[in-house]
């Protein structure tokens, strides 16, 4: 069964610069390889991504591009790092414009984002690394993303450090070991929900 993944990298730094964030997602898009997954990574910051809520905020809208690869693809990943404690603004605007699938339903009222994985990176410099996966976990929940089991990796450094995630010459068995159980349960839960859907509103 043949799936594709796509990374959202909410990185504050515009391509070609180093990202932290990228190096963890490319990371885990391996091990989804591996597992015959078809990968792709984006930064959002590359993009122009106007605030809103809708899936088009005009002619100067990146999004509606964005969205199609979504829709396109089988997993998401969104990665981002902490900042002062939270998620990065890339990557709040990036969940504002998912939040019109919420409005976005097909005949039996289920949302255009039905039948697909969400999964989580996020990097740091500071404690908080859960508060940020449990924010991002709510909203694409809410915007009708399916959860795996594990569907998170992260990093964090010593507080206030100098070092950054891109800095590391071996980042570790653990996160190692957790990029795997992320792929191995996102393909599990993408190929069930292939196989069978969610149900429609009832009536």
């Amino acid at each position: 069964m043949a799936l594709r993944a796509l990374a959202i990298n909410c990185t504050l730094k515009r391509s070609p610069n180093d990202s932290s964030c990228s190096l963890l997602l490319s990371q885990a898009e391996r091990e989804l390889e591996q597992l015959g997954v078809a990968c792709e990574q984006i930064r959002a910051v590359d993009f122009n991504i106007e605030p809103g809520v809708t899936s088009n905020e005009g002619p100067n809208d990146d999004w509606p591009a964005i969205r199609e690869k979504i829709l396109a693809a089988d997993i998401l990943l969104l990665g981002t790092p902490i900042w002062l404690g939270h998620p990065s603004s890339v990557c709040q605007r990036v969940l504002e414009r998912l939040d019109a699938f919420l409005g976005e339903v097909d005949e039996q009222q289920r949302m255009m984002s039905y039948g697909r994985v969400a999964c989580v990176a996020v990097v740091g410099n500071e404690d908080g690394a859960h508060h940020v996966v449990a924010e991002l976990f709510q909203g694409l929940n809410d915007v009708g993303f399916s959860i795996p089991a594990n569907g998170c990796t992260y990093w964090v450094g010593q507080a206030m450090g100098s070092i950054d995630y891109k800095d590391l010459d071996n980042p570790g068995e653990k996160i190692t070991k957790t990029n795997a159980m992320l792929a191995r349960n996102a393909v599990h839960l993408a190929k069930l929900l292939k196989q069978a859907g969610y149900p429609g509103a009832s009536g």
